[in-house]
């Protein structure tokens, strides 16, 4: 059983670095992963156990308001990122089986949470984003700066190595992502996306960093 655990693991990690590359160097990547050594489980904090659940809706959330939005709108955008925010979840699934905790979202069908804040913010965004598609392009933007904050507060309070490895490349990927709405909607309606949970300075250098081929990530809610 831990050889198939392990055998998930490491395509699942792989995937998931995949993910937080540009998509040019993420298609360079060889298609076989290398050896990720785990070792046996020490018991998880109640923080860790928490984080762990939560970032398991969290990206479920992101992953169903941009199948929901590419039916909408059918903007490519939503259809690229959809595959990540499925292998973000993946990835944290593992880390689910192997520390012994229920998959929130067992049994939940698209736009279905166990967390009702997650709910309701689902529904709030899936009703901004049928306005228009500014508004939806927006929704992405959105998501993926709380997925940011939401991940740097709770990478703060892991101590377990294959967690944060897990968390620190999900917020890697979520700064491409937040980059890929961001130039899409400059591009495809001329509007200026501003940030709403991380502080100006911080989503600027995510910003900035990918005009400069590089990667970075905020600190923190917009005060």
């Amino acid at each position: 059983m831990f050889k198939t655990l392990f055998t998930a693991s490491a395509l699942t990690f792989a995937t998931v670095f995949a993910s937080a590359l540009p998509v040019d160097a993420a298609a360079a990547m060889p298609s076989t992963p290398a050896a990720v050594t785990l070792a046996a489980p020490s018991p998880l904090s109640t923080a860790e156990a928490d984080a762990l659940l939560f970032m398991r809706e969290e990206e479920k959330l992101a992953h169903d308001v941009y199948v929901t939005l590419y039916d909408l709108w059918g903007v490519n955008v939503f259809s690229n990122i959809v595959a990540s925010e499925q292998s973000h979840m993946d990835a944290v699934g593992v880390l689910l089986d192997r520390y012994g905790l229920s998959d929130p979202t067992q049994g939940n069908t698209v736009g279905e949470f166990t967390n009702p804040t997650l709910q309701s913010l689902y529904d709030q965004l899936i009703a901004q984003g049928r306005l228009s598609l500014a508004d939806a392009l927006k929704v992405g933007a959105q998501i993926e700066e709380i997925d940011i904050v939401d991940l740097e507060q709770r990478i703060a309070v892991t101590t377990h190595a294959d967690i944060r490895l897990v968390f620190e490349r999900l917020l890697a990927g979520s700064t491409n992502h937040l980059r890929a709405f961001v130039s899409t909607l400059a591009r495809q309606t001329g509007e200026v996306y501003a940030p709403q949970s991380m502080a100006q300075a911080d989503y600027d250098a995510i910003i900035a960093a990918g005009s400069n081929g590089r990667q970075t990530h905020g600190r923190g809610r917009q005060r």
